[in-house]
């Protein structure tokens, strides 16, 4: 058992090491790109070698050699910048981040399978080793007194004692198995007369003050223990919506009834409290958008010298918090969009020379919180789109006639670069021109009910717009019927409802349209893509509600409308999880289940005359 206990205590002392480091890693990239434009920065350049400096102990006091041998020569390297023996120079940039990408490498084999052993770092090292080997630039000046008293990071205890000789390596491991929630680590060690008190003053001193001594203001929470404080948050949910209803229900047969305006005043309370309940559940789960927009200045750096361009990159924002699971789902559309900014939006440097901007084209990413929403523009200074680019090649790849695209807009052509394999590109390349990437972003942004907009100035840059939840857990939702089944249609999608009457239904190529407003809408029967059965009058035509994706409108029919409720969505698992335009389903205050639509799948199910009689 004690055995089982000291292995136990070692994972955890790896898993923390795990994240410690990928926290440093994480602003590693970010922090190598400013260094590169402000080289002069002597705090950013010591702050970059402390973080190389503390993982490379940390690594060695667990026995990873391979991490301790590329931290090492990285170190080495950030030292001789350091003490002014190396400038700082894009070469010598370019291969630390090669090495920070071997790191990676490392901690993913970590890992995976407790150890570094199954990555060659041998061509990394001789890499390294080699740029080591450089004389120094000429004119660097000698090492200056602020470089040289830079404060190093203070080593753990344990490290210090084994260094002195007070503790071998085991009676550490046997020590560590004995903590549990109380006991500090020199406590457990005098407590077993392992180490002099005084041996442990002496340490302690040497170690120097621990930051946030004054009292620890975070703890460290496994995510898969907030998804069940989240999940068992959402019961909730759904137990108060059930009791709110029947209690509704007692107060219009019971008016009178003094136990039930208690039982209804004691419900408020809950009701109150069960709301603060989630939000504050809600917040734990909040993370910066900087764990999303940290990784953008070193690809925007590698990816503009990669096309032969000159590319900055302006972050806005990046203390915006977003859900966990939203943020999990955001990176790729931004880095698709991204990339699409450098390769199709900004100008070759004498391009922008040409038209009399400057050489550096500029990249703004900003997230702000707008209501109850989080909106992320992506905006640049490039060339635009070329809308009637646009329109010719939607026309030639048969997407569209020239009679019908003579009479949209400028947003509605635009709009077809989100349709799949579209791509103005001349040639494909290994950055872009296959057709995937703006289709990408609008499947996985209206995955998670969020919808995307662009705008363009040909000539001067483009912006894409981008409207996301704060939450994907809990979300507001129109109820809707068809015959007796009832659907739930996120809020967020939904523009308006609209009481059909007789004539307002057309045909066109065989599908059902509304014409609302000068606009023509496709329809979409609900009952048709379930299949179920109808039994209602024909002549009850019911109600249209209009839903909007990514700039695309449609209608759905239905038969009624019911309330607005906040629901809690509910995977469907592996054998129903597969269902076309279902996103999960929820428990409604009555304690029937109600499938909730997927508008994204809806839309894509639809055909094509979906895409030309788009209503903007």
């Amino acid at each position: 058992m004690a055995d089982d206990a000291m292995n136990d205590e070692m994972k955890e002392i790896v898993q923390d090491f795990l994240v410690e480091s990928q926290e440093v890693l994480d602003g590693l990239d970010q922090r190598f790109v400013a260094l590169e434009k402000n080289p002069d920065d002597a705090d950013l350049l010591n702050e970059i070698f402390r973080a190389a400096h503390s993982m490379k102990g940390s690594a060695g006091f667990l026995g990873f050699t391979r991490l301790v041998d590329v931290a090492h020569h990285a170190e080495s390297i950030l030292n001789k910048m350091r003490q002014h023996e190396m400038a700082v120079e894009r070469s010598v940039v370019d291969t630390i981040l090669e090495a920070v990408d071997v790191i990676k490498l490392l901690m993913k084999d970590i890992k995976e399978t407790g150890t570094d052993a199954h990555v060659d770092v041998s061509a990394m090292s001789a890499k390294l080793a080699a740029v080591l080997q450089r004389p120094a630039s000429p004119g660097t000046p000698a090492q200056t007194p602020a470089s040289a008293s830079a404060p190093e990071p203070p080593p753990k205890l344990g490290a210090i004692l084994i260094e002195e000789g007070a503790l071998s390596s085991e009676q550490l491991s046997e020590a560590l198995a004995k903590q549990d929630a109380s006991p500090l680590l020199g406590e457990i060690l005098v407590r077993d007369k392992v180490v002099a008190e005084e041996v442990l003053d002496k340490a302690l001193k040497k170690q120097g003050p621990k930051p946030g001594a004054e009292g620890d203001q975070t703890i460290r929470v496994e995510t898969r223990r907030l998804d069940q404080v989240m999940n068992l948050v959402g019961e909730l949910v759904l137990g108060r919506n059930r009791m709110m209803k029947l209690c509704t229900g007692l107060e219009q047969s019971h008016e009178a009834d003094p136990l039930v305006r208690e039982l209804a005043e004691t419900i408020g309370q809950l009701d109150l409290v069960t709301s603060d309940l989630q939000t504050a559940v809600m917040k734990t789960r909040m993370l910066p958008m900087r764990k999303v927009l940290g990784k953008f200045p070193r690809m925007v750096r590698d990816l503009a010298n990669k096309v032969g361009k000159k590319v900055g990159l302006e972050l806005v924002g990046e203390d915006t918090e977003l859900d966990k699971s939203v943020i999990e789902e955001i990176g790729d559309p931004l880095v698709h969009l991204i990339r699409n900014a450098i390769d199709h939006g900004v100008e070759t440097p004498e391009e922008r020379r040409a038209s009399g901007k400057l050489e550096q084209g500029t990249i703004r990413l900003e997230a702000a919180q707008e209501g109850d929403r989080i909106v992320i523009r992506i905006s640049d200074d490039g060339r635009g789109i070329p809308v009637e680019k646009v329109k010719a090649k939607a026309i030639s790849r048969g997407l569209v006639t020239p009679q019908e695209i003579s009479t949209w807009g400028r947003r509605e052509i635009i709009n077809l670069i989100f349709q799949p394999g579209f791509s103005t590109a001349e040639k494909v390349t290994d950055v872009s021109g296959r057709g995937v990437g703006m289709d990408v972003v609008r499947t996985n942004i209206s995955r998670i009910n969020g919808t995307v907009e662009v705008d363009t100035d040909e000539g001067h840059g483009s912006t894409v717009t981008i409207k996301l939840p704060l939450t994907i857990a809990i979300i507001q939702a129109l109820m809707v019927a068809v015959e007796r089944r009832v659907f739930a249609i996120p809020l967020t999608s939904v523009v308006e409802a609209v009481k059909l009457s007789p004539g307002d239904l057309k045909t066109i190529n065989g599908r059902e349209v509304l014409t609302l407003r000068d606009h023509v809408l496709p329809l979409l029967r609900l009952s048709t893509m379930f299949e179920i059965p109808m039994q209602k009058d024909p002549a009850e035509l019911g109600y249209v509600v209009v839903v909007a994706v990514c700039e695309r409108r449609f209608g759905i029919m239905v038969d009624r409308l019911h309330a607005q409720e906040e629901v809690v969505i509910k995977s469907l698992g592996d054998l129903l999880g597969e269902i076309t335009g279902v996103a999960g389903a929820t428990i409604t205050g009555e304690g029937k289940v109600v499938l909730i639509l997927d508008m994204a799948e809806l839309v894509q199910a639809m055909h094509p005359v979906g895409v030309l009689l788009n209503a903007r």
